[in-house]
């Protein structure tokens, strides 16, 4: 009988990738979401960056089994033509079957448990320290215990985001809003949007926001082309004064996360006062308006201004580390200038991304980090898992000659502080045109 199936190819499917007509494939089926997009729980970004492709690995990636059911009211009709999966892509595919049916998505330990308990408990101690003690030290460690807190609120939220940490999900939202607006001051909502565009587009300096800190840090000369931020819809200028601050990023670079927090602060308030779509916006501004009542009141509790300040940069610096770890695990990686794609997953996952080698008893500290690779390719894998998973991500990119990169913590440092200088000093050649003065030379000339 003769195939009475419609279909279209590959070069037709990438027409439909505009607001409006986004069409993707799953499997060599194509699916219409166009009206989805403003639905979709994992926000515009993603849906808009691999529209008119096949998005099997990343769909398989980010959806549990359950999602399968939903996708027949989004089918257009149409079949790919030419559509075929790599050996590395079904490879993937077959771990991530595997995984499901051991159960490892689902086994999520009592890791959220405690991490809760060690927030109560290092809040629970701060606030004693400021409110019981006049000791100028206790102060001091006070802030820092702040700083570890805010660590560990955020490894809560980040693990809410990718996948259930809590028995329901009414549960679950009342841990991210807790741990991430009320306690650290960050909109869960603009977490989810930043991280999902990160995950999707990982290492291109186009589109993936983590990679995008002009004009204090960049990780490539491809950005002195003054690129365009897809994410935030402006162009990276790359101008004299932004020459500068990236000639001694590898000076800068560990002060300035000492209070990248600030930056999160501003990013959470951009965007819920925006025009965006922003679920639960209420939700999300009143508990971002929680945080900014208990911890300037906290901070007031103490005896003079010198003891207040000394508090706020002992969080900040303390908290500082996460800020550090974010950057470890991608800055010194793979990176590219182009839109993502949704048939090399596996290769953009594993070459964008650094594992931290740690013993076990670290693996609090790091918050499943560590394994970065194993968290890309696994999103909605529990962080308690990705250690046992990791042998089998080892074995698959050996099979097909695909770099498994990993470092200790010191040597992740050194990596992506070479990543900054090398850069740093390339900028400065761009430099020369530019008048320079006295204090100019004297910057420039040595490091």
């Amino acid at each position: 009988m003769a195939d009475s199936r419609k279909y279209i190819t590959s070069e037709e499917l990438k027409n439909h990738n505009k607001p409006g007509d986004l069409w993707i494939s799953i499997q060599g089926k194509v699916y219409d979401v166009s009206d989805w997009i403003k639905e979709h729980p994992g926000g515009d970004f993603p849906l808009l960056n691999l529209a008119g492709q096949d998005v099997t690995d990343a769909f398989v990636a980010y959806h549990p089994a359950t999602a399968w059911q939903y996708l027949d009211k989004f089918f257009n009709g149409f079949y790919l033509k030419d559509y075929s999966a790599s050996e590395v892509s079904k490879d993937y595919r077959r771990l991530v079957s595997e995984f499901t049916k051991l159960g490892l998505f689902e086994k999520k330990g009592h890791v959220c448990f405690y991490t809760m308990c060690s927030i109560a408990m290092l809040f629970a101690v701060s606030v004693y320290g400021i409110m019981c003690s006049e000791s100028v030290l206790v102060h001091l460690m006070s802030g820092g215990l702040m700083g570890f807190l805010w660590i560990q609120s955020g490894w809560i939220g980040h693990d809410s985001g990718h996948y259930q940490v809590m028995s329901t999900r009414g549960l679950n939202r009342f841990a991210q809003v807790l741990t991430g607006n009320c306690l650290a001051g960050i909109s869960i909502a603009w977490w989810k949007w930043n991280h999902n565009a990160h995950h999707i587009a990982v290492n291109s300096l186009e589109y993936d926001p983590d990679l995008q800190h002009m004009p204090f840090f960049v990780v490539s000369s491809k950005f002195f082309n003054s690129l365009t931020s897809y994410f935030y819809d402006r162009k990276m200028t790359f101008d004299s004064f932004t020459r500068f601050l990236v000639s001694n990023q590898h000076w800068t670079f560990y002060p300035v996360m000492c209070l990248a927090r600030i930056n999160l602060f501003a990013q959470s308030f951009i965007l819920l006062l925006s025009k965006k779509n922003v679920p639960y916006r209420v939700q999300e501004l009143l508990g971002v308006v929680a945080f900014w009542i208990w911890y300037p009141l906290l901070v007031s509790c103490l005896p003079n201004w010198g003891e207040r300040i000394m508090f706020v940069l002992a969080s900040f610096t303390v908290t500082g580390i996460q800020h550090v770890q974010f950057c470890l695990n991608h800055f010194s990686s793979d990176i590219y200038v182009a839109p993502p794609k949704g048939n090399d997953w596996f290769e953009k996952q594993t070459g964008g991304s650094l594992d931290i080698s740690c013993p076990s008893w670290m693996d609090w500290f790091y918050g499943g980090l560590q394994f970065q690779i194993e968290h890309h390719l696994f999103p909605r894998l529990p962080r308690c898992q990705l250690r046992k998973v990791s042998p089998f991500v080892k074995d698959l990119c050996k099979k097909h000659g695909l770099p498994y990169n990993c470092a200790s913590f010191y040597m992740a440092n050194a990596l992506t502080i070479s990543t900054l200088r090398t850069a740093a000093l390339q900028a400065r050649d761009l430099t020369k045109p530019v008048p320079k003065n006295l204090v100019w030379e004297a910057v420039n000339t040595h490091g």
